[in-house]
Parts: structure tokens; C-alpha cells; sequence
């Protein structure tokens, strides 16, 4: 199976914060990905710009190195290579003060009206992003084809949301502003839209009636070494809740759309937010990874690796919402993330209820049907149904899955999707915003984690320590216990 490549017109793209990791190991060699697909054309114009003085050969030098580590072997063909670097310059800049941003107007003259898509990624913290967006308009930088990309954390709070926000209003229309979380480029995490509203088989099922509940996972075996100083100030609430899983909440809670539109899709997603019940104080666990008996290794232990014996921030978090509305009145979903736990996996597990009447007897057990959306390591959907176990003895019941693994189903598509930065920029130089979140989005979702964030700092809650490689406190289980209920399995 063959995916369709679509070219884009030449456009210019210039990423500040070009020397640091994001852009080496994700922004970058996604660009570079696309190049050898054939869908970045000659003509395009790829610009670093950082505080590090390289000139353009040491740059590309630099840069080659990052491709080979961080893309395929196979993509890394010489001549290919060296035919994407001839599209990459490099401009020594400050974003902060007026150093090399001549350079820079140098470089873009000549960019062939103001109908050529110019990009600017802010590849940088927060604290830069006003700078930046006030010099691009004052050297005349800016044109109605000018979009800016900028990563998470969208503020810290819904107060520091608010005033990005308007620091962002302020020079760009909200069509210019591009706010990205990789995690909406996962082919899995589209495929919900496709899954729901392009299969008759599950959306008439869609809803309270029908779903018991939905579990929300995101496990990630590593710490937070490299990143202690911004974890220690975000925690998992911050850092993963706030963003990553509410995305995927809105995604297989929303309404359908009246059309596969930008607006339209965020404006059903901007509806779940605000429909999210508040979270009372025992549907909230709080967890902080710590050695294992015996264990010998790095950042096994949070407090250790921050530096703070009484840090409070949460390396886990697990909670228990509703969502007000008509659809899922009474479904409870479980959303729980965290650092250091037994493998990575992210997946999103759809309970549905059980048969209203089995006429198979207590001995056949309970069955429901589950369906099982694996967003990673091993992109795919898994729909468990019961059948009759086969031998004599009797009627037996077991649940087998049927599984659509993405590497077996689509071939080498499958087993190796696009990156979703892939994705995700393409989508920026083409204008489509559907993956991105807009402004009201943002501040919607802080205004639903701060009250939560609040009552804890107010309680005083200390989090619950957890074994590094476990599948978090013990405590998380008992939240679900409680409603009879139990987690799935954490799994690669």
C-alpha cells in the first residue's frame, strides 16, 4: 500500500532555537524526512537561527551529523543529503536583542511576494515568544502567508495562557498562530476521527448507553533527567494532563462535526472542555517514582534527580472526571499518565457495558466487548469479542481480539508511519489548522487543571512514592476499584 504524496509549493521556514534538541532531533530531520518523499520542492528556503556563531558549512556539518543519528540509514543517501543542505542557511541571532536580525532580512529578500508561505518556528521557551514576534513585524518580516509555530507549554496557568495569548493576538491573527502537541500528529490519535465517524459500526454505540467507561494511558518508562528544573515546576498535571490526554479525551468524547473543517472540528472540542465536570479531591491520585528494593541506576528517584528531599510535584497523576452533556451523562473516564513506569505505552481502552441479559449462565462469566486504540509503540486498534471457546464440555465463553496492527495491515506504511512533526509541519505550510489548538482551546483547559492544581497546594497533598518500573501507586488502583472497575494492563 502506497501512500499519495502531494508537494508543496516552495516556501521559507526559519526555526529559531535551531541548535537546540528539539530542533535537532525532531523539527529538523522531519523536514529532511519530507525532502526525501519528494514533497519539499527546490526553491524552498530552510533557516536556522540561534545565539551559537556557526557559519553556514560548520551548520551543515553539524546538521548532517543530527540526520545520520536521528533518521533512517536508508533516507541518509550522499547525494540526497547534500541536495537537502543546499536548502539550509544558518544566521547567528538573538532573539532577544538586534543581533543578526539584518541577517536574517537578508537571507528572506527576495522571497517572491507576499503570497510565499513563510513560516517561523519558535523553537524556543515561552519567555521569547513576544520578543521574537515583535522583531519579526518590526524589520517587515510578516505578510498575511506568515504563520508562526509555537511548542508547548501554552503558559503555566490560565492567567500566563491568557497574556501569551494576547502577547501572540497582538501581532498575528489566530489563522497565523499554529499552537502544536505532537501527539495530534499521531496517525493512531486521526484515526479516532476515522474510526468514529466513518465507521456505522461504532458511533450509533458512541455513548452512555453503550460504553461503560474509557481509560486514558499515556506511560513513559524514562525520568525526568534533562529536564529537571521545568518538571519540577510543571509535575505530570501540568506537563502531560493539561494538554497530551485532554486532546485525547476531546477526540473520542466529541461531537461529531458538521464537516471536517478546522473550526468545526475544534469548535466540538472546545464543547467537551467545557462540559468537564470539576474533580473532587478523591478522584485524584498523585504519584512521585522512587527506587525499586535493589535497584542500582540513574533517576530512579525523583527527589534525587531534582535535587529536593520535600519536592511535592507529581511525577503521576490519575483521575476520575465526567463530562456533562447529553451523550456521556453518568460514563466515568480515567485518565491517568506518568514517569518511570513498567513500559511505554500509550493507549486509549473503550469499555463497553455488558450484554443486558446473558443467557448463558453464571458459569460462562462476564464478557463485554473493549476496544483497544494503541496510539504507541505499536500503532493499531484491537476489538475484543466474545465467541465460544473451542473443545466439548459445554458452552464456554472467552474473548478473543481482532486486531488491525498497522505494520501488518498497511505494510511498510504501517510499520513505519510519518513522524508526527512530519505531519504536523506539512500541515503548517499547507494552512490547515485541524491539529492544532486554538487560543480558547488552551485557556479552557487551564481554567478546568488550575482549580484542580489549587486544591491540592491547598490541602497540602504530598504525592504517594511509587516503584520506578511499576505501574504507579497502589492507590491508583483503588480509584477504580471503588466503582468496581480495574485498570488495563500497562503494556508495550
Amino acid at each position: 500500500m502506497v501512500s499519495r504524496v502531494i508537494p508543496v509549493e516552495p516556501f521559507d521556514l526559519v526555526v529559531f532555537g535551531a541548535t537546540g534538541d528539539l530542533a535537532r532531533r525532531k523539527i529538523l530531520p522531519a523536514l529532511f524526512r519530507r525532502f526525501c518523499a519528494g514533497q519539499i520542492p527546490d526553491g524552498t528556503r530552510i533557516i536556522g537561527a540561534a545565539r551559537s556563531e556557526y557559519s553556514i558549512a560548520e551548520y551543515r556539518d553539524k546538521l548532517a551529523a543530527d540526520l545520520k543519528k536521528n533518521t533512517n540509514d536508508a533516507l541518509c543517501d550522499a547525494n540526497v543529503l547534500a541536495a537537502f543542505l543546499q536548502l539550509v542557511t544558518y544566521v547567528p541571532l538573538d532573539g532577544s536583542a538586534e543581533t543578526g536580525w539584518p541577517a536574517l532580512c537578508e537571507r528572506l529578500s527576495g522571497r517572491g511576494g507576499d503570497e510565499r508561505v513563510q513560516v517561523f518556528y519558535f523553537s524556543v521557551g515561552p519567555a521569547l515568544f513576544e520578543p521574537l514576534a515583535e522583531r519579526l513585524h518590526s524589520y517587515g518580516l510578516t505578510s498575511a502567508a506568515t504563520r508562526i509555530v509555537v511548542e508547548k507549554p501554552f503558559g503555566h496557568d490560565l492567567a500566563s495562557a491568557r497574556d501569551l495569548n494576547r502577547t501572540l493576538a497582538s501581532h498575528f491573527d489566530e489563522g497565523q498562530i499554529y499552537r502544536i502537541d505532537h501527539y495530534l500528529g499521531k496517525e493512531t490519535v486521526q484515526n479516532l476521527m476515522a474510526v468514529r465517524f466513518g465507521n456505522m459500526l461504532f458511533e450509533p454505540l458512541w455513548n452512555s448507553q453503550y460504553v461503560d467507561h474509557i481509560q486514558i494511558t499515556v506511560a513513559e518508562t524514562v525520568g525526568v533527567l534533562g529536564r529537571e528544573d521545568y518538571y519540577e515546576r510543571a509535575g505530570a498535571m501540568r506537563d502531560m494532563t493539561q494538554n497530551h490526554l485532554m486532546q485525547l479525551l476531546c477526540l473520542i468524547a466529541m461531537e461529531p462535526p458538521a464537516k471536517f473543517d478546522p473550526d468545526a472540528v475544534r469548535d466540538e472540542k472546545l464543547k467537551v472542555i467545557r462540559a468537564l465536570d470539576p474533580v473532587e479531591p478523591y478522584h485524584i491520585v498523585r504519584g512521585q517514582y522512587a527506587p525499586a528494593p535493589g535497584a542500582v541506576g540513574r533517576d530512579l528517584n525523583y527527589r534525587e534527580t531534582v535535587g529536593n528531599q520535600r519536592s511535592s510535584t507529581e511525577s503521576y497523576i490519575a483521575l476520575k472526571t465526567h463530562i456533562s452533556n447529553w451523550r456521556w451523562a453518568g460514563t466515568p473516564f480515567y485518565l491517568r499518565t506518568g514517569k518511570r513506569l513498567k513500559a511505554r505505552s500509550s493507549v486509549i481502552n473503550v469499555m463497553f457495558k455488558d450484554a443486558p441479559h446473558s443467557i448463558f449462565g453464571e458459569e460462562a462469566g462476564r464478557h463485554a466487548n473493549h476496544l483497544k486504540i494503541r496510539l504507541q509503540p505499536n500503532e493499531g486498534i484491537t476489538l475484543s469479542v466474545t465467541i465460544k471457546e473451542p473443545g466439548p464440555g459445554g458452552m464456554r465463553l472467552m474473548d478473543v481480539p481482532l486486531d488491525m496492527s498497522f505494520a501488518e495491515a498497511l505494510g511498510p506504511e504501517g510499520s513505519e508511519p510519518a513522524d508526527a512533526y512530519e505531519r504536523l509541519i506539512m500541515d503548517v505550510v499547507r494552512g490547515n489548522q485541524t491539529l492544532f489548538m486554538r487560543g480558547d482551546e488552551v485557556e479552557a483547559a487551564w481554567g478546568w487543571t488550575d482549580p484542580i492544581i489549587a486544591g491540592w497546594q491547598a490541602r497540602g497533598d504530598v504525592p504517594k512514592p511509587y516503584e520506578s518500573g511499576s505501574a504507579g501507586p497502589g492507590d491508583a488502583d483503588l480509584l477504580l476499584r471503588r466503582d468496581q472497575r480495574e485498570w488495563r494492563g500497562i503494556n508495550p
